[in-house]
């Protein structure tokens, strides 16, 4: 178990920012705690956080190895607060729309999985996008604790037909799925490789790969690798360029990081 400020670290907000599809609230916990308390599952691992803890199953209390994947998995070690004091003060929107998305981070997420999440996610609501991805995991993911499955390696999903996947309501993109897996189990697409190249190279990769557009590869490159400069554009963010920087958004000014600005933007477009 360790500890969290809870004014950098917002749970509850995070989980409705549109990163991450497998953060679940806890009811019962939440009630007996006070806290928005959420079961978090990424890669083989699972730990309940809310409240300022995260913690994990008593059988796994003592590994240390807990500790330090969740805390880069919460991006802990990058200073948000410094980012939000760079934002232009004659900037009325983003200054208020970070204010309100204050505790949002970035998450440091697998770049397999956000590849296949995101390739689910076009033009899906949040809650049909979780449910197809719990599909997956519960088909083909490994046991995980707490009731959960693993998110499925490469090679697990190649394992699946396209009928397999399109049984999980994937719909048009089953195909894209399929497609996806096979060239990760089979070495065409090396995601390994991916993480060595520059922003614009890991671009023009992904967009190389069927049924990823610019803005899923843009998910990808920011929830995915981590690329905190990359800045998806979707209707949300489309509205809000067109409301408030009808110029243009100043990426100049927060290069590097404008992908953390976005979420601030985005999380206030669709919550506020």
């Amino acid at each position: 178990m360790f500890e969290y400020d809870t004014k950098t670290l917002d749970i509850k907000k995070i989980a409705d920012s549109g990163q991450t599809f497998r953060m679940t609230p806890v009811p019962d916990l939440s009630l007996k705690t006070g806290h928005d308390m959420y079961r978090c599952a990424a890669g083989d691992r699972v730990c309940i956080a809310g409240g300022g803890r995260v913690f994990y199953r008593s059988s796994e209390e003592d590994c240390p190895e807990n500790d330090a994947f969740w805390k880069r998995y919460f991006d802990l070690d990058t200073d948000y607060e410094a980012l939000i004091d760079s934002i232009d003060p004659d900037d009325v929107y983003l200054t208020a729309a970070a204010e309100f998305g204050r505790g949002i981070r970035i998450l440091r997420q697998d770049p397999w999985e956000m590849l296949i999440t995101f390739i689910i996610s076009q033009r899906r609501s949040i809650p049909s996008i979780k449910t197809c991805v719990e599909a997956l995991c519960r088909r083909w993911g490994r046991p995980a604790g707490d009731g959960l499955n693993a998110f499925p390696t490469p090679e697990d999903l190649a394992s699946a037909s396209l009928s397999d996947l399109s049984g999980c309501s994937l719909g048009y993109r089953a195909e894209y799925v399929y497609l996806a897996a096979q060239g990760v189990s089979g070495g065409d697409v090396d995601i390994p490789a991916m993480e060595k190249m520059t922003d614009s190279e890991l671009l023009s990769a992904l967009t190389a790969l069927r049924g990823v557009g610019p803005k899923v590869a843009n998910c990808v490159s920011l929830f995915g690798f981590h690329r905190i400069g990359a800045f998806p554009i979707d209707v949300w963010i489309d509205r809000v360029l067109k409301e408030h920087y009808p110029d243009g958004f100043p990426m100049d000014r927060y290069e590097g990081y404008a992908g953390v600005m976005q979420q601030y933007m985005f999380f206030a477009a669709r919550k506020a």
